[in-house]
This record gives structure tokens, C-alpha cells and sequence, in this order.
């Protein structure tokens, strides 16, 4: 199985296409949690603290738990008037 891990907006254009991260990578790499995820896909980019994450739909922080299965999605801050 693995985590999907989408990317949305200018997230996208920064990070490119969404990724599949398998079951193996999970363990391998040491991935526990949001920020994991975040440092497995962003090849030393940063990411801002207005970034805002959702873990299966739900907004979270960078400490929160992922598992094989989850869905990650990455959203730029949202702006409105």
C-alpha cells in the first residue's frame, strides 16, 4: 500500500507531480509523521509555516502520526477578501 501524497496550487508547481510513497520507503526511511513526509519529498526545500496540511481530509501539524494508507495533501495558504 503506501501514503499518496498530493501537492495543490503553487505547491505543485514547487514540488511537481503528486507522489505514491510504498509500504518499503515507509520503513526504510524512517517516514512516522507529516514533517517526514515533507522532508522525503522537498529535496532540502523549505516549507513555509503557513503551509497548510490535511492528513485522510483532516488539517493537521507537522507532528502528526502518518500510516500505511494515509493520504498527505499539501496546501499553499489561502488568501481571500
Amino acid at each position: 500500500m503506501g501514503i499518496h501524497v498530493k501537492f495543490f496550487a503553487s505547491m505543485r508547481d514547487l514540488m511537481g507531480d503528486d507522489r505514491d510513497i510504498d509500504s518499503e520507503v515507509l520503513k526504510e526511511q524512517a517516514i512516522n509523521n507529516v514533517d517526514d513526509i515533507w522532508n522525503y519529498c522537498a529535496d532540502d526545500k523549505e516549507r513555509s509555516a503557513n503551509v497548510l496540511v490535511a492528513v485522510n481530509m483532516d488539517y493537521v501539524d507537522g507532528q502528526t502520526p502518518v500510516k500505511d494508507g494515509d493520504e498527505v495533501a499539501f496546501f499553499p495558504p489561502v488568501t481571500g477578501g
